[in-house]
Protein backbone atom coordinates (compact mmCIF):
# COMPACT_ATOMS: atom_id res chain seq x y z
CA UNK A 1 0.00 0.00 0.00
CA UNK A 2 1.34 3.25 -1.04
CA UNK A 3 1.14 7.22 0.13
CA UNK A 4 0.97 9.33 -2.66
CA UNK A 5 1.31 13.47 -3.10
CA UNK A 6 -0.80 15.02 -5.80
CA UNK A 7 -0.28 18.78 -6.62
CA UNK A 8 -4.15 19.52 -7.74
CA UNK A 9 -3.40 22.42 -9.64
CA UNK A 10 -6.05 24.80 -11.50
CA UNK A 11 -4.43 23.89 -15.07
CA UNK A 12 -2.65 20.87 -14.37
CA UNK A 13 -2.09 18.22 -11.98
CA UNK A 14 1.06 16.06 -11.05
CA UNK A 15 1.73 12.93 -8.47
CA UNK A 16 4.50 12.50 -6.68
CA UNK A 17 6.14 9.75 -4.30
CA UNK A 18 8.79 9.17 -2.42
CA UNK A 19 10.57 5.88 -3.00
CA UNK A 20 14.55 4.84 -3.50
CA UNK A 21 16.05 7.82 -1.35
CA UNK A 22 14.20 10.03 -3.36
CA UNK A 23 11.31 12.00 -4.50
CA UNK A 24 9.69 10.43 -8.56
CA UNK A 25 7.22 11.87 -10.28
CA UNK A 26 4.33 9.15 -11.79
CA UNK A 27 3.46 9.48 -15.35
CA UNK A 28 -0.26 8.88 -16.33
CA UNK A 29 -1.53 6.74 -18.78
CA UNK A 30 -0.17 8.92 -21.72
CA UNK A 31 3.44 8.81 -20.23
CA UNK A 32 3.17 12.54 -19.14
CA UNK A 33 3.77 13.83 -16.03
CA UNK A 34 1.06 17.14 -16.13
CA UNK A 35 -2.65 15.75 -16.65
CA UNK A 36 -4.93 18.98 -17.51
CA UNK A 37 -7.40 19.95 -14.57
CA UNK A 38 -10.03 19.63 -17.39
CA UNK A 39 -13.58 17.85 -17.74
CA UNK A 40 -15.76 16.64 -20.73
CA UNK A 41 -19.00 15.29 -21.26
CA UNK A 42 -18.55 13.12 -24.45
CA UNK A 43 -21.04 12.07 -27.00
CA UNK A 44 -21.69 8.96 -25.39
CA UNK A 45 -22.92 10.52 -21.73
CA UNK A 46 -19.25 9.90 -20.88
CA UNK A 47 -16.95 11.74 -19.42
CA UNK A 48 -13.46 12.07 -20.21
CA UNK A 49 -10.71 13.87 -18.14
CA UNK A 50 -7.33 14.93 -19.27
CA UNK A 51 -5.88 15.84 -22.31
CA UNK A 52 -8.45 14.25 -23.76
CA UNK A 53 -11.18 16.53 -22.28
CA UNK A 54 -8.85 19.91 -23.02
CA UNK A 55 -8.21 18.82 -26.47
CA UNK A 56 -12.75 19.81 -26.47
CA UNK A 57 -12.23 23.00 -24.70
CA UNK A 58 -12.60 25.00 -28.54
CA UNK A 59 -14.71 21.93 -30.13
CA UNK A 60 -17.18 21.38 -27.91
CA UNK A 61 -16.76 24.54 -25.01
CA UNK A 62 -19.94 23.66 -23.54
CA UNK A 63 -19.37 20.42 -22.64
CA UNK A 64 -15.99 20.51 -21.38
CA UNK A 65 -15.20 22.67 -18.10
CA UNK A 66 -11.43 23.85 -16.99
CA UNK A 67 -10.11 26.21 -14.37
CA UNK A 68 -12.84 24.47 -11.71
CA UNK A 69 -10.53 24.62 -9.10
CA UNK A 70 -11.53 28.47 -8.94
CA UNK A 71 -14.57 27.70 -7.17
CA UNK A 72 -13.51 25.05 -5.00
CA UNK A 73 -15.70 25.32 -1.72
CA UNK A 74 -18.32 27.07 -3.19
CA UNK A 75 -22.03 25.95 -4.53
CA UNK A 76 -21.30 27.21 -7.91
CA UNK A 77 -22.33 24.73 -10.13
CA UNK A 78 -20.94 24.29 -13.28
CA UNK A 79 -22.77 22.69 -16.41
CA UNK A 80 -21.47 20.34 -19.15
CA UNK A 81 -23.95 20.26 -21.67
CA UNK A 82 -26.71 20.38 -18.52
CA UNK A 83 -25.34 18.18 -16.49
CA UNK A 84 -24.39 20.46 -13.48
CA UNK A 85 -21.35 18.66 -11.62
CA UNK A 86 -20.37 20.82 -8.13
CA UNK A 87 -16.39 22.07 -8.29
CA UNK A 88 -15.29 19.75 -5.83
CA UNK A 89 -17.12 16.57 -8.00
CA UNK A 90 -14.79 18.18 -11.10
CA UNK A 91 -11.90 17.42 -8.66
CA UNK A 92 -12.84 14.35 -8.04
CA UNK A 93 -12.78 13.33 -11.28
CA UNK A 94 -9.47 14.15 -11.71
CA UNK A 95 -8.37 12.39 -8.87
CA UNK A 96 -9.77 9.45 -9.70
CA UNK A 97 -7.81 9.71 -13.21
CA UNK A 98 -4.83 10.46 -11.23
CA UNK A 99 -5.12 7.94 -8.98
CA UNK A 100 -5.68 5.08 -11.05
CA UNK A 101 -3.03 5.88 -13.12
CA UNK A 102 -0.74 6.25 -9.74
CA UNK A 103 -2.00 2.76 -9.54
CA UNK A 104 -1.08 1.58 -12.30
CA UNK A 105 2.51 2.84 -12.25
CA UNK A 106 2.97 1.57 -9.14
CA UNK A 107 1.84 -1.85 -9.76
CA UNK A 108 -0.08 -1.69 -6.04
CA UNK A 109 -3.08 0.48 -4.36
CA UNK A 110 -3.13 3.79 -3.05
CA UNK A 111 -3.49 3.87 0.81
CA UNK A 112 -3.59 7.72 1.31
CA UNK A 113 -2.75 10.78 -0.43
CA UNK A 114 -1.35 14.23 0.73
CA UNK A 115 -2.84 17.10 -1.12
CA UNK A 116 -1.02 20.64 -2.05
CA UNK A 117 -3.55 23.41 -1.88
CA UNK A 118 -3.29 27.33 -2.54
CA UNK A 119 -2.08 28.52 0.87
CA UNK A 120 -5.01 31.16 1.19
CA UNK A 121 -7.53 28.62 0.99
CA UNK A 122 -9.88 29.08 3.47
CA UNK A 123 -11.59 26.21 5.43
CA UNK A 124 -14.69 25.52 2.99
CA UNK A 125 -12.17 25.02 0.07
CA UNK A 126 -9.93 23.10 2.30
CA UNK A 127 -12.76 20.67 3.47
CA UNK A 128 -13.84 20.43 -0.54
CA UNK A 129 -10.61 19.46 -1.19
CA UNK A 130 -10.88 16.90 1.38
CA UNK A 131 -14.51 16.04 -0.05
CA UNK A 132 -12.95 15.54 -3.64
CA UNK A 133 -10.38 13.23 -2.79
CA UNK A 134 -13.20 11.09 -0.51
CA UNK A 135 -14.93 10.83 -3.57
CA UNK A 136 -12.07 9.87 -5.31
CA UNK A 137 -11.68 6.63 -3.01
CA UNK A 138 -8.49 8.03 -1.47
CA UNK A 139 -8.54 9.23 2.17
CA UNK A 140 -6.24 12.88 3.09
CA UNK A 141 -5.16 13.64 6.39
CA UNK A 142 -2.83 15.97 5.45
CA UNK A 143 -2.81 18.95 2.94
CA UNK A 144 0.06 21.11 2.39
CA UNK A 145 0.50 24.93 1.41
CA UNK A 146 1.49 25.31 -2.24
CA UNK A 147 4.40 27.53 -1.32
CA UNK A 148 5.28 25.37 1.55
CA UNK A 149 5.78 22.19 -0.48
CA UNK A 150 7.62 24.35 -3.20
CA UNK A 151 10.32 26.29 -0.21
CA UNK A 152 10.60 22.79 1.33
CA UNK A 153 11.98 21.34 -2.41
CA UNK A 154 13.84 24.44 -3.46
CA UNK A 155 15.68 24.26 -0.33
CA UNK A 156 16.74 20.81 0.14
CA UNK A 157 17.44 20.13 -3.48
CA UNK A 158 19.70 23.45 -3.53
CA UNK A 159 21.12 22.64 0.00
CA UNK A 160 20.54 26.11 1.27
CA UNK A 161 20.80 25.79 5.27
CA UNK A 162 20.49 29.16 6.15
CA UNK A 163 18.30 31.86 4.32
CA UNK A 164 15.38 33.84 4.37
CA UNK A 165 13.61 32.96 1.00
CA UNK A 166 10.72 34.75 -0.55
CA UNK A 167 8.77 31.94 -2.67
CA UNK A 168 6.38 32.91 -5.33
CA UNK A 169 4.33 30.65 -7.05
CA UNK A 170 2.18 32.26 -9.79
CA UNK A 171 0.11 29.75 -11.40
CA UNK A 172 -2.71 29.32 -13.78
CA UNK A 173 -5.36 29.99 -11.19
CA UNK A 174 -3.96 31.36 -8.36
CA UNK A 175 -1.17 33.25 -6.64
CA UNK A 176 0.61 32.50 -3.28
CA UNK A 177 3.75 34.14 -1.92
CA UNK A 178 5.45 32.64 0.97
CA UNK A 179 8.12 34.13 3.47
CA UNK A 180 10.48 31.24 4.51
CA UNK A 181 13.36 31.15 7.29
CA UNK A 182 15.54 28.01 6.91
CA UNK A 183 18.10 27.23 9.19
CA UNK A 184 20.01 23.89 9.11
CA UNK A 185 17.43 21.16 8.89
CA UNK A 186 14.42 23.60 9.67
CA UNK A 187 12.22 25.37 7.08
CA UNK A 188 9.66 27.59 8.95
CA UNK A 189 7.33 29.31 7.35
CA UNK A 190 6.89 32.80 8.28
CA UNK A 191 4.23 34.30 6.19
CA UNK A 192 2.23 33.54 3.77
CA UNK A 193 -0.11 36.05 1.68
CA UNK A 194 -2.09 35.18 -1.84
CA UNK A 195 -4.65 35.89 -4.18
CA UNK A 196 -7.03 32.95 -5.24
CA UNK A 197 -8.59 34.61 -8.68
CA UNK A 198 -5.17 35.97 -9.66
CA UNK A 199 -2.87 33.96 -12.19
CA UNK A 200 -2.06 32.73 -15.32
CA UNK A 201 -5.38 32.12 -17.09
CA UNK A 202 -6.18 36.41 -16.30
CA UNK A 203 -3.18 36.86 -18.70
CA UNK A 204 -4.94 35.26 -20.92
CA UNK A 205 -7.87 36.75 -20.59
CA UNK A 206 -6.37 40.38 -20.66
CA UNK A 207 -4.77 39.14 -24.30
CA UNK A 208 -8.05 38.14 -25.45
CA UNK A 209 -9.59 41.59 -24.61
CA UNK A 210 -6.93 43.65 -25.28
CA UNK A 211 -7.05 41.40 -29.32
CA UNK A 212 -11.06 42.04 -29.06
CA UNK A 213 -10.52 45.89 -28.55
CA UNK A 214 -7.84 46.27 -31.21
CA UNK A 215 -9.60 44.47 -33.90
CA UNK A 216 -12.76 45.94 -33.25
CA UNK A 217 -14.74 42.09 -32.07
CA UNK A 218 -17.15 42.41 -28.86
CA UNK A 219 -15.91 39.79 -26.37
CA UNK A 220 -19.17 39.59 -25.16
CA UNK A 221 -21.00 38.64 -28.26
CA UNK A 222 -18.61 36.18 -29.43
CA UNK A 223 -20.43 32.53 -29.07
CA UNK A 224 -18.37 30.55 -26.67
CA UNK A 225 -16.49 28.49 -29.43
CA UNK A 226 -15.25 31.62 -30.73
CA UNK A 227 -13.92 32.99 -27.22
CA UNK A 228 -12.05 29.58 -27.10
CA UNK A 229 -10.32 30.32 -29.62
CA UNK A 230 -9.09 33.86 -29.01
CA UNK A 231 -8.34 32.22 -25.44
CA UNK A 232 -5.98 29.86 -26.97
CA UNK A 233 -4.34 32.49 -29.38
CA UNK A 234 -3.49 34.21 -26.27
CA UNK A 235 -2.15 31.63 -24.53
CA UNK A 236 0.27 30.99 -27.55
CA UNK A 237 1.19 34.03 -27.88
CA UNK A 238 2.17 34.42 -23.85
CA UNK A 239 4.01 31.26 -24.12
CA UNK A 240 5.44 31.86 -27.42
CA UNK A 241 7.07 35.31 -26.37
CA UNK A 242 8.20 33.61 -22.40
CA UNK A 243 10.68 31.74 -24.73
CA UNK A 244 11.42 34.58 -27.22
CA UNK A 245 11.02 37.69 -24.84
CA UNK A 246 13.06 39.98 -27.76
CA UNK A 247 10.97 38.45 -30.34
CA UNK A 248 7.12 39.12 -31.50
CA UNK A 249 3.81 36.80 -32.49
CA UNK A 250 1.19 37.36 -34.38
CA UNK A 251 -2.50 36.68 -33.57
CA UNK A 252 -4.88 36.06 -36.22
CA UNK A 253 -8.34 34.66 -36.22
CA UNK A 254 -10.52 34.15 -39.02
CA UNK A 255 -14.27 35.02 -38.79
CA UNK A 256 -16.56 34.29 -41.40
CA UNK A 257 -13.94 34.61 -44.46
CA UNK A 258 -12.45 38.19 -42.83
CA UNK A 259 -9.15 37.48 -40.66
CA UNK A 260 -8.44 39.70 -37.43
CA UNK A 261 -5.33 39.72 -36.30
CA UNK A 262 -3.20 41.78 -33.96
CA UNK A 263 1.36 41.47 -33.40
CA UNK A 264 2.35 41.42 -30.02
CA UNK A 265 5.42 41.97 -28.69
CA UNK A 266 7.06 42.38 -24.84
CA UNK A 267 6.46 45.64 -24.64
CA UNK A 268 2.73 45.84 -25.53
CA UNK A 269 2.46 42.59 -23.48
CA UNK A 270 3.98 44.61 -20.40
CA UNK A 271 1.54 47.35 -21.02
CA UNK A 272 -1.65 44.76 -20.69
CA UNK A 273 -0.46 42.55 -18.11
CA UNK A 274 0.51 45.61 -15.85
CA UNK A 275 -2.81 45.96 -13.77
CA UNK A 276 -2.14 41.70 -13.07
CA UNK A 277 1.18 42.69 -11.62
CA UNK A 278 -0.07 45.51 -9.58
CA UNK A 279 -1.89 42.95 -7.73
CA UNK A 280 1.11 40.83 -7.64
CA UNK A 281 2.75 43.77 -5.84
CA UNK A 282 0.22 43.99 -3.46
CA UNK A 283 0.05 40.38 -2.21
CA UNK A 284 3.81 40.48 -1.85
CA UNK A 285 3.79 43.84 0.30
CA UNK A 286 1.29 42.12 2.67
CA UNK A 287 3.16 38.89 3.02
CA UNK A 288 6.21 41.01 3.72
CA UNK A 289 4.13 43.19 6.43
CA UNK A 290 3.08 40.18 8.03
CA UNK A 291 6.74 38.78 7.76
CA UNK A 292 8.58 41.36 9.72
CA UNK A 293 10.96 40.53 7.90
CA UNK A 294 12.69 43.65 6.13
CA UNK A 295 12.76 43.13 1.88
CA UNK A 296 16.34 44.10 2.45
CA UNK A 297 16.99 40.43 4.80
CA UNK A 298 15.64 38.31 2.05
CA UNK A 299 18.48 36.55 0.58
CA UNK A 300 16.70 35.39 -2.45
CA UNK A 301 13.32 35.75 -4.59
CA UNK A 302 12.73 31.68 -6.20
CA UNK A 303 9.74 31.47 -8.79
CA UNK A 304 7.41 28.65 -8.77
CA UNK A 305 4.62 27.91 -11.32
CA UNK A 306 4.21 27.99 -14.54
CA UNK A 307 3.27 31.92 -15.05
CA UNK A 308 6.15 32.91 -12.98
CA UNK A 309 7.89 31.63 -16.64
CA UNK A 310 6.75 34.90 -18.67
CA UNK A 311 9.78 36.79 -19.00
CA UNK A 312 7.95 39.93 -18.41
CA UNK A 313 6.87 38.85 -15.51
CA UNK A 314 10.46 37.95 -14.15
CA UNK A 315 11.85 41.66 -15.90
CA UNK A 316 8.60 43.41 -13.38
CA UNK A 317 9.85 41.78 -10.80
CA UNK A 318 13.43 42.36 -11.02
CA UNK A 319 12.27 45.81 -10.93
CA UNK A 320 10.73 45.73 -7.76
CA UNK A 321 13.36 43.73 -5.68
CA UNK A 322 16.41 45.21 -7.95
CA UNK A 323 17.80 41.77 -8.15
CA UNK A 324 16.61 39.29 -10.97
CA UNK A 325 14.76 36.52 -9.32
CA UNK A 326 15.96 32.58 -9.47
CA UNK A 327 13.50 30.73 -11.35
CA UNK A 328 13.41 27.32 -9.81
CA UNK A 329 13.89 24.11 -11.30
CA UNK A 330 11.38 22.44 -12.90
CA UNK A 331 8.79 25.53 -12.04
CA UNK A 332 5.50 23.48 -12.78
CA UNK A 333 6.99 20.53 -10.73
CA UNK A 334 8.19 21.95 -7.77
CA UNK A 335 5.14 21.79 -5.76
CA UNK A 336 4.39 18.29 -6.74
CA UNK A 337 8.42 17.28 -5.84
CA UNK A 338 7.39 19.23 -2.50
CA UNK A 339 4.58 17.24 -2.26
CA UNK A 340 6.73 13.92 -2.80
CA UNK A 341 9.26 14.91 -0.16
CA UNK A 342 6.23 15.43 2.12
CA UNK A 343 4.88 11.56 1.62
CA UNK A 344 9.16 10.87 2.92
CA UNK A 345 8.80 12.51 5.91
CA UNK A 346 5.28 11.09 6.57
CA UNK A 347 6.90 8.03 5.71
CA UNK A 348 9.37 8.43 8.10
CA UNK A 349 12.32 7.94 5.67
CA UNK A 350 15.84 7.48 7.42
CA UNK A 351 17.51 10.16 4.82
CA UNK A 352 14.60 12.80 5.94
CA UNK A 353 14.67 12.46 9.95
CA UNK A 354 16.48 15.62 10.23
CA UNK A 355 14.23 17.63 7.71
CA UNK A 356 11.64 19.51 10.19
CA UNK A 357 9.02 22.10 8.21
CA UNK A 358 7.14 24.11 10.01
CA UNK A 359 3.98 25.96 8.14
CA UNK A 360 1.29 28.81 9.31
CA UNK A 361 -2.13 29.60 10.03
CA UNK A 362 -3.64 31.28 6.66
CA UNK A 363 -6.53 32.98 8.39
CA UNK A 364 -7.17 34.33 11.24
CA UNK A 365 -9.59 32.32 13.98
CA UNK A 366 -11.75 33.49 16.90
CA UNK A 367 -15.36 33.96 17.79
CA UNK A 368 -18.22 36.43 18.02
CA UNK A 369 -18.43 38.57 21.17
CA UNK A 370 -20.54 41.59 21.82
CA UNK A 371 -19.04 44.97 23.68
CA UNK A 372 -22.05 45.69 25.11
CA UNK A 373 -25.73 44.07 26.02
CA UNK A 374 -27.25 46.69 22.88
CA UNK A 375 -24.93 45.39 20.74
CA UNK A 376 -26.32 43.41 17.69
CA UNK A 377 -23.24 43.12 15.47
CA UNK A 378 -20.87 40.86 17.23
CA UNK A 379 -16.88 41.33 16.12
CA UNK A 380 -15.03 39.05 15.85
CA UNK A 381 -12.08 38.40 18.52
CA UNK A 382 -9.23 36.94 17.23
CA UNK A 383 -7.45 34.06 19.32
CA UNK A 384 -5.02 32.88 16.95
CA UNK A 385 -4.16 35.36 14.09
CA UNK A 386 -3.49 34.64 10.33
CA UNK A 387 0.59 33.58 10.09
CA UNK A 388 0.75 32.23 13.24
CA UNK A 389 3.07 29.29 13.53
CA UNK A 390 1.63 26.00 13.78
CA UNK A 391 0.40 24.04 15.65
CA UNK A 392 -0.67 26.34 17.98
CA UNK A 393 -2.52 26.70 21.22
CA UNK A 394 -4.56 30.15 22.37
CA UNK A 395 -6.85 30.64 25.46
CA UNK A 396 -8.72 33.69 26.60
CA UNK A 397 -11.72 34.57 28.81
CA UNK A 398 -15.15 36.01 28.09
CA UNK A 399 -18.03 37.20 29.96
CA UNK A 400 -21.47 37.17 29.92
CA UNK A 401 -23.22 40.97 28.97
CA UNK A 402 -27.02 39.74 30.15
CA UNK A 403 -28.24 39.41 33.85
CA UNK A 404 -29.28 35.92 34.72
CA UNK A 405 -27.75 34.98 31.95
CA UNK A 406 -27.46 31.04 31.33
CA UNK A 407 -25.25 29.85 28.28
CA UNK A 408 -23.07 31.64 26.20
CA UNK A 409 -22.91 30.59 22.99
CA UNK A 410 -19.80 30.36 21.28
CA UNK A 411 -19.95 30.84 17.18
CA UNK A 412 -16.24 29.48 16.05
CA UNK A 413 -15.48 32.42 12.82
CA UNK A 414 -12.35 32.32 10.45
CA UNK A 415 -11.48 35.48 8.79
CA UNK A 416 -9.82 38.71 8.78
CA UNK A 417 -12.61 41.48 9.18
CA UNK A 418 -14.08 43.35 11.88
CA UNK A 419 -17.42 42.19 12.00
CA UNK A 420 -17.50 38.56 12.63
CA UNK A 421 -20.88 38.11 10.05
CA UNK A 422 -18.35 38.67 7.51
CA UNK A 423 -16.03 36.12 7.95
CA UNK A 424 -16.47 32.60 7.67
CA UNK A 425 -18.42 30.64 10.49
CA UNK A 426 -16.76 27.05 11.09
CA UNK A 427 -18.80 26.58 13.81
CA UNK A 428 -20.31 26.46 17.75
CA UNK A 429 -20.42 25.06 21.32
CA UNK A 430 -23.00 26.08 24.11
CA UNK A 431 -21.69 25.96 27.61
CA UNK A 432 -24.02 26.67 30.91
CA UNK A 433 -23.69 29.53 33.65
CA UNK A 434 -25.00 30.34 36.91
CA UNK A 435 -27.48 33.64 36.59
CA UNK A 436 -25.76 36.13 37.77
CA UNK A 437 -24.59 39.92 36.88
CA UNK A 438 -23.62 40.64 33.43
CA UNK A 439 -19.79 40.06 33.64
CA UNK A 440 -19.96 38.32 36.54
CA UNK A 441 -19.46 35.04 34.93
CA UNK A 442 -17.65 33.85 32.20
CA UNK A 443 -15.78 30.94 30.22
CA UNK A 444 -12.45 30.13 28.86
CA UNK A 445 -12.01 29.35 25.50
CA UNK A 446 -9.08 27.14 24.25
CA UNK A 447 -8.14 26.84 20.48
CA UNK A 448 -5.76 24.00 19.46
CA UNK A 449 -4.70 24.06 16.28
CA UNK A 450 -2.78 21.55 14.35
CA UNK A 451 -0.53 21.42 10.73
CA UNK A 452 -3.25 19.41 9.43
CA UNK A 453 -5.39 22.65 9.15
CA UNK A 454 -7.58 20.66 12.49
CA UNK A 455 -9.11 23.02 15.18
CA UNK A 456 -9.94 22.04 18.48
CA UNK A 457 -12.06 24.33 20.75
CA UNK A 458 -12.31 23.45 24.37
CA UNK A 459 -14.56 25.52 26.78
CA UNK A 460 -14.76 25.73 30.63
CA UNK A 461 -17.42 28.09 32.18
CA UNK A 462 -16.61 29.41 35.67
CA UNK A 463 -19.79 27.40 36.93
CA UNK A 464 -17.98 23.99 36.05
CA UNK A 465 -19.58 23.06 32.30
CA UNK A 466 -17.21 22.31 30.20
CA UNK A 467 -17.32 21.14 26.15
CA UNK A 468 -14.72 20.22 23.81
CA UNK A 469 -15.22 19.67 20.03
CA UNK A 470 -13.25 19.43 16.88
CA UNK A 471 -14.66 22.40 14.73
CA UNK A 472 -15.11 20.81 11.16
CA UNK A 473 -17.04 21.45 8.34
CA UNK A 474 -20.23 19.79 8.05
CA UNK A 475 -19.37 18.23 4.78
CA UNK A 476 -16.38 16.47 5.69
CA UNK A 477 -16.58 14.02 8.63
CA UNK A 478 -13.86 12.39 10.46
CA UNK A 479 -14.01 8.97 12.23
CA UNK A 480 -14.44 8.56 15.90
CA UNK A 481 -10.97 7.33 15.96
CA UNK A 482 -9.75 9.77 14.72
CA UNK A 483 -11.87 12.60 16.29
CA UNK A 484 -10.38 11.01 19.29
CA UNK A 485 -6.91 11.21 18.38
CA UNK A 486 -7.28 15.59 17.80
CA UNK A 487 -8.91 15.63 21.65
CA UNK A 488 -5.68 13.57 22.95
CA UNK A 489 -3.17 15.76 21.07
CA UNK A 490 -4.95 18.95 22.22
CA UNK A 491 -3.59 19.13 25.64
CA UNK A 492 0.21 18.74 24.39
CA UNK A 493 -0.12 21.76 22.27
CA UNK A 494 1.69 25.45 24.00
CA UNK A 495 -0.12 28.17 25.13
CA UNK A 496 0.03 32.28 24.22
CA UNK A 497 -3.21 34.56 24.23
CA UNK A 498 -3.66 37.23 21.24
CA UNK A 499 -5.21 40.94 19.47
CA UNK A 500 -8.30 42.67 18.72
CA UNK A 501 -11.00 46.49 15.61
CA UNK A 502 -13.98 50.46 13.19
CA UNK A 503 -18.31 53.16 11.13
CA UNK A 504 -20.29 54.94 7.93
CA UNK A 505 -16.92 56.53 6.43
CA UNK A 506 -14.42 56.63 9.01
CA UNK A 507 -15.40 52.71 10.89
CA UNK A 508 -15.47 51.86 7.05
CA UNK A 509 -11.68 52.95 7.04
CA UNK A 510 -10.91 51.35 10.30
CA UNK A 511 -12.81 48.13 9.21
CA UNK A 512 -10.72 47.46 6.38
CA UNK A 513 -7.19 48.67 8.31
CA UNK A 514 -8.30 45.48 10.74
CA UNK A 515 -8.58 43.13 7.93
CA UNK A 516 -5.45 44.01 6.38
CA UNK A 517 -2.89 44.85 9.30
CA UNK A 518 -1.87 42.72 12.37
CA UNK A 519 -0.01 42.74 15.66
CA UNK A 520 -0.53 46.27 17.38
CA UNK A 521 -1.69 47.97 14.50
CA UNK A 522 -4.12 45.40 13.99
CA UNK A 523 -5.16 45.73 17.97
CA UNK A 524 -4.91 49.78 17.59
CA UNK A 525 -7.79 49.34 14.67
CA UNK A 526 -9.98 47.61 16.82
CA UNK A 527 -9.56 49.96 19.79
CA UNK A 528 -10.90 52.98 17.50
CA UNK A 529 -13.95 50.34 16.24
CA UNK A 530 -15.08 50.25 19.70
CA UNK A 531 -14.32 53.69 20.76
CA UNK A 532 -15.71 55.48 18.16
CA UNK A 533 -18.64 53.22 18.08
CA UNK A 534 -19.45 54.09 21.58
CA UNK A 535 -19.30 58.00 20.94
CA UNK A 536 -21.59 57.61 18.32
CA UNK A 537 -23.88 55.07 20.81
CA UNK A 538 -23.58 58.03 23.66
CA UNK A 539 -26.00 60.53 21.35
CA UNK A 540 -23.77 63.30 22.62
CA UNK A 541 -22.76 65.68 19.83
CA UNK A 542 -19.57 66.82 21.67
CA UNK A 543 -18.23 63.38 22.30
CA UNK A 544 -19.03 62.18 18.81
CA UNK A 545 -16.92 65.66 17.35
CA UNK A 546 -14.43 64.75 19.72
CA UNK A 547 -14.47 61.08 18.36
CA UNK A 548 -14.29 62.33 14.92
CA UNK A 549 -10.94 64.47 15.33
CA UNK A 550 -8.89 61.51 17.24
CA UNK A 551 -10.44 58.87 14.53
CA UNK A 552 -9.15 61.02 11.71
CA UNK A 553 -5.94 61.77 12.63
CA UNK A 554 -5.37 57.89 13.79
CA UNK A 555 -6.77 56.66 10.80
CA UNK A 556 -4.28 58.75 8.40
CA UNK A 557 -1.53 57.62 10.68
CA UNK A 558 -2.55 53.74 10.25
CA UNK A 559 -3.29 54.33 6.80
CA UNK A 560 0.25 55.85 5.83
CA UNK A 561 1.91 52.68 7.51
CA UNK A 562 -0.71 50.59 5.57
CA UNK A 563 0.09 52.08 2.25
CA UNK A 564 3.49 52.51 2.98
CA UNK A 565 5.60 50.72 -0.22
CA UNK A 566 8.23 48.24 1.42
CA UNK A 567 9.98 48.83 -2.46
CA UNK A 568 10.62 52.11 -2.03
CA UNK A 569 11.79 51.68 1.95
CA UNK A 570 14.14 49.04 0.53
CA UNK A 571 15.48 51.66 -2.26
CA UNK A 572 15.71 54.37 0.28
CA UNK A 573 17.80 51.57 2.74
CA UNK A 574 20.07 50.36 -0.10
CA UNK A 575 20.87 54.33 -1.16
CA UNK A 576 22.00 55.09 2.65
CA UNK A 577 23.96 51.86 2.50
CA UNK A 578 25.43 53.22 -0.96
CA UNK A 579 25.99 56.62 0.58
CA UNK A 580 27.86 55.00 4.00
CA UNK A 581 30.34 53.31 1.86
CA UNK A 582 34.03 55.17 2.02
Amino acid sequence: MAIIGIDLGTTNSLISVYRDGGVQLLPNDLRQYMTPSCVSLLEDGSLAVGAAAKARLISHPEQTAASFKTWMGTERELSLCGRALLPHEMSALVLKKLLQGAQAALGEPVEEAVISVPAYFNDNQRCATKLAAQLAGVPVKRLINEPSAAALYHSYITGQTEAKLMIIDFGGGTLDVSVVDCFEHIIEIVAIAGNNHLGGNDIDRAIAAHFCQQTGLDWEGLPPDHQARVLELAETAKIKLSHDPAGACMLILELKDTAHSLSLNAPALRHICQPIFEQVREVISRAVKDSGIPLSDVDDVVLVGGSSQLGVFVDYLEELFSKRPTLADSPEHIVALGVGLCVGIKQRAEELQDLVMTDVCPFSLGIATYTTQQDTNPHMATLIPRSTILPARRAERFVTTSPNQRHIKLEVYQGENYYAADNLKLGEITVSVPPDAPGAQGVIVTFAYDINGILAVAAEASGGDKKSAVILNPKLNLSEAELQQVLEKFDALRLQSQVGEADQLLLARAEALFAQLTGRYREEAGYLIQQFAAAIQSGSLIQLNRARKVMEEKLNALEAFAQMDIFDLYTDENEEEEECRP
